[in-house]
């Protein structure tokens, strides 16, 4: 399988030297600079594509093969196909990426927030820190912080009472981490850092929108871009929600396998494909991941593989080692492993170590403006997932279809 690393771009202090001594071969990048809703360029996308691939003397080769991500307006989540001109701009980003090269593209639909954390440097027993999603601290956050109208529905009275305590305990310093890391905007740029007073804005915007609603103005949105990928021969592949369930009263569609079938059933052609985040749809206890995997191989173009470990409750989580959560990453990767024997160079899974724990020297740096995204920790994690793929590709086609 080709070894991907993300790189979000020149100011990234994780370099291109980096993924070259973690091992990667392939980059995954995006404009990061460019806003959201804004068309990218074919001078601009060649310029990053020269960065990455025109490789100086002495140095090993990189080839930038995903693009991550090109955001999708937030009207258009709201609005699907009526969003015209924001399709359009989408639709002339993806012909920009396609004349430089990236076949590759991954987005995502989640409304208002991409993925969502309460804590980014949660403290773990060795020493590193992790991503964290805690529901008490969240559950605190909506009811007692942003004082959502009509959020009491949305927890058990115990999750209420539990919500309570904790909001109690909260200190001023406390309140203000937990609303710039609810409502930060995360690594990708593909969502902007928003005030308490900004974000109810968004919420209200949403009011009318359900799951169904959402979900149409998603195929909407896939049956204008989808025909003019597969013209440019260009794979579009959709992240999963993180976390993939409702937050905040937001409808989320791309959660389950129901819902990927749901969305490969209305838009069919192969150009319509899936990253598969092992750690996001693994917080789902219900979402049996190697499973999955299996059903929807032939649409699985890229991969994010990160392990989750949840909570008693099933509803917290923290980002785990990459061999260590709740996904049988084995299993998942001899799924890959055995659908990419049977591809060519080209179409074969580009797959990205994700979320790595903050570690070693990134400890000691207080230049981290990519949270989850540290050198070491992801390092580690593509160290392991080599190792398991190295024992796997050992085993004969037979071997590796029992495996699973």
């Amino acid at each position: 399988m080709r070894e991907g690393w993300r790189w979000f771009g020149p100011s990234d202090p994780v370099t291109l030297d980096h993924a070259r001594q973690a091992g990667a071969t392939d980059i995954v990048s995006a404009l990061h600079h460019v806003p959201p809703g804004v068309a990218w360029t074919r001078a601009e996308v060649e310029a990053r594509r020269a960065i990455i691939e025109d490789t100086a003397q002495g140095r090993t080769p990189l080839r930038w093969s995903v693009v991550e991500s090109i955001p999708v307006a937030d009207v258009i989540k709201r609005e699907g196909g009526a969003a015209r001109e924001a399709i359009e701009v989408w639709i002339a980003s993806l012909e920009a990426v396609a004349a430089a090269g990236p076949r590759i593209v991954c987005y995502n639909f989640m409304p208002v927030l991409d993925w969502t954390r309460t804590d980014l440097d949660w403290p773990l027993p060795t020493g590193a820190t992790a991503l964290r999603f805690d529901q008490r601290r969240f559950a605190a956050f909506d009811l007692h912080v942003l004082k959502r109208p009509g959020a009491e529905a949305d927890y058990s009275e115990a999750q209420r009472t539990e919500a309570s305590k904790v909001a109690d305990g909260f200190s001023d310093d406390e309140v203000v981490a937990l609303i710039r890391t609810v409502l930060a905007g995360l690594p990708g740029g593909t969502t902007q850092g928003l005030s308490l007073d900004e974000f109810r804005e968004h919420l209200a915007a949403y009011a009318a929108i359900d799951a169904a609603r959402l979900r149409a103005n998603l195929i909407a949105f896939l049956q204008a871009v989808v025909p003019v990928a597969q013209a440019l021969g260009v794979r579009l592949t959709l992240h999963p929600d993180d976390p993939p369930r409702p937050l905040f009263g937001l409808p989320r569609v791309a959660s389950t396998r129901a819902d990927f079938d749901a969305l490969f059933a209305a838009v069919p052609a192969p150009a319509n494909g899936l990253c598969f985040c092992t750690g996001s749809l693994g917080v789902r206890p219900d979402n049996d991941l190697p499973a999955m995997a299996a059903h929807f191989v032939k649409r699985i173009y890229f991969t994010h593989l990160r392990a989750t470990r949840r909570d008693a409750d099933q509803l917290g989580f923290q980002e785990a080692d990459h061999l260590d959560g709740d996904v049988d990453m084995p299993a998942v990767l001899a799924v890959l492993l055995a659908e990419n024997r049977r591809r060519s160079d080209e179409t074969r899974i580009v797959l990205r170590p994700d979320h790595g724990h903050r570690m070693l020297a990134d400890l000691e740096s207080d230049n981290i403006v990519n949270p989850g995204y540290t050198a070491a920790g992801r390092m580690k994690g593509l160290g392991e997932l080599r190792g398991i793929l190295r024992a796997l590709d050992r085993l004969p086609d037979d071997a590796l279809a029992a495996y699973h």
